[in-house]
């Protein structure tokens, strides 16, 4: 098979892979409909985070069951399944407690931009949908892999809850996943911070009730506006800079709480957190724990998360989904195999 292999900054090439098989009993390997890259990748790609040797590259993915070890149980080949973006046994102490992100005997993947995947903890992982998916569906089921999950634990993460007012910080897929999450958790003011006339589009069909462009002190006014001069009961920071950060901590209101979902490439002003006594909660999505019933709204069509896709390519032409995305040429990239 072929697959995508980062060599270094700037560099991602489509190349020859050795099939995946199922090694472990609970393995599957599944022939992936749909995959693509996520910000999260770009850190590598644009030399942020250090890539030591080439490696294969992805984490998010749809497919079709090809193979199942001896005791996998709740998926079979034929069907059309969606995982996280991280794997989990979904039995152990820790995702018990709702928390499959840090499963005692979960990881990641070896690269899911590829023509085929092999998924450890098949059954602790996989949800296979209810029949087999209508194109359209494609979009909004690969978001559930990490981006709309990611988005929704944001909001969970900030107790987002009816009546509530947010700010969502950052306006690429996972803000605007979270921008989706607030108002299906009943947030009445949603606010997106955005300079971005498309990504403004996606957030109002979302259901964003204002959009912010300004940033810093001119930013920080606008919102005041907004959340009667005290700030917002919640803040989605999305993005994981330390910029991004500082800027959550002085959007949210004393007493609230921001939902900390961006890949951390900063720190946070812990003193002012603790003198204002604004909270943090969040962290690495724990998918499994949402998609069940984020695939149930997806399936019967109450939301439409693949909306967050602007740009499809084929799976051969992922250096330039690489490309197109470093430049915010799209907001995020399908990529169909």
């Amino acid at each position: 098979m072929r697959g995508a292999i980062i060599h270094g900054a700037g560099d991602v090439r489509f190349e020859e892979r050795a099939d995946p098989v199922v090694v472990e009993p609970t393995d599957a390997v599944i022939r992936t409909v749909a995959a693509c890259v996520c910000g999260s990748d770009l850190w590598r790609y644009r030399g942020v985070s250090q890539v030591k040797r080439p490696t294969p590259i992805g984490h998010e993915y749809v497919g079709v069951v090809e193979q199942v070890g001896a005791a996998v149980t709740t998926v079979k080949p034929g069907d059309f399944v969606v995982g996280g973006f991280l794997h989990s046994d979904n039995t152990c102490a820790v995702c018990r407690k709702g928390m499959q992100a840090n499963c005692l005997h979960g990881g990641g993947y070896d690269g899911c931009q590829a023509e085929k995947i092999r998924i450890p903890n098949a059954d602790g992982t996989l949800l296979a949908t209810p029949g087999e998916p209508d194109a359209d569906l494609i979009p909004s089921l690969l978001s559930l892999s990490d981006v709309m999950c990611t988005g929704w634990h944001a909001a969970v993460s900030a107790n987002v809850g009816p009546g509530s007012s947010v700010v969502v910080v950052g306006d690429g897929a996972v803000g605007l996943s979270g921008v989706l999450a607030a108002a299906q958790l009943g947030a009445t003011t949603i606010i997106a911070m955005s300079r971005h006339e498309s990504r403004q589009k996606v957030a109002t069909e979302f259901g964003a009730t204002h959009i912010i462009a300004e940033r810093g002190e001119e930013g920080l006014a606008k919102v005041l506006e907004l959340t009667e001069g005290i700030g917002a009961d919640a803040v989605l920071e999305c993005v994981g800079t330390a910029e991004a950060r500082a800027q959550s901590v002085e959007l949210v209101r004393p007493g609230g709480m921001i939902g900390l979902v961006g890949v951390p490439h900063g720190d946070l002003p812990t003193d002012t957190l603790f003198w204002g006594n604004k909270g943090i909660h969040g962290g690495v999505a724990p998918v499994r724990a949402y998609l069940p019933h984020l695939l149930d709204l997806v399936w019967k069509r109450e939301i439409d998360p693949g909306k967050v896709f602007d740009l499809t390519l084929p799976l051969s032409e992922v250096a330039e989904a690489y490309r197109a995305m470093d430049e915010r040429r799209a907001i995020k990239v399908l990529l169909q195999n």
